[in-house]
């Protein structure tokens, strides 16, 4: 069905399938990507789940002798991060692109430790809020904790300050009153420019204020 559904091409192990398969399938998928880059293409992997993909690699190996918290074999993360690694722009060429979803809050120590050892690698963090979905409160995100590094590359030094001043609006707010507001804001406009336009560049938060 995702096969008709998009214009991308589906690659897929289902979680019937032994571990073997899945490393597989990841493995010829990411040199089928770089062979694309290397012909000056942009390719862009989404990747569900990176989390899955190192629990693979996981069981896989062989004792080390030693292992994380978790029961984490140290030497099943070295690929799964290679593939996350291997996101860049080549020179004269094409791009790759992962993006790759993250297991949090399952109760399994071991999707914790990798889900810390990804953490802060990629440039972009986004954060799904559970209590969110269970009230069907759409989109389910968690702005405060989701964020683009390298923000000043993308955008101009105005609606850089201006992005800023929001986010200590937000401070104070719950994710609830947080995505309300936005999706208020952003349906009320026509694009970014016109909601960033509606913000004060002299709002100062509560706890932003001092004396001089």
């Amino acid at each position: 069905d995702m096969r008709r559904s998009v214009d991308a091409e589906v690659v897929a192990s289902t979680f019937d399938e032994h571990i073997t398969n899945h490393i597989k399938v990841s493995e010829l998928l990411l040199e089928k990507a770089k062979r694309h880059v290397e012909l000056g293409r942009d390719v862009v992997i989404l990747l569900d789940s990176i989390t899955r993909l190192a629990r693979a690699y996981n069981i896989s190996m062989p004792s080390a002798g030693q292992t994380l918290s978790g029961g984490v074999n140290p030497f099943a993360l070295h690929k799964p991060k290679r593939f996350l690694g291997a996101a860049r722009k080549i020179e004269h060429g094409g791009s790759l692109t992962v993006i790759a979803t993250a297991l949090i809050d399952t109760g399994s120590k071991m999707d914790e430790v990798i889900f810390e050892e990804f953490k802060g690698t990629g440039n972009m963090e986004l954060h799904l809020d559970r209590k969110l979905f269970n009230k069907r409160i759409f989109p389910c995100i968690d702005v405060k904790m989701s964020g683009t590094r390298k923000e000043e590359l993308l955008m101009d030094a105005e609606d850089l300050k201006k992005i800023i001043i929001l986010r200590r609006a937000f401070e104070d707010k719950s994710s609830q009153e947080v995505v309300e507001m936005l999706v208020k804001g952003i349906s009320n406009t026509k694009d970014n420019r016109e909601f960033l336009g509606l913000i004060n560049p002299n709002y100062k938060s509560s706890t932003s204020k001092g004396n001089d």
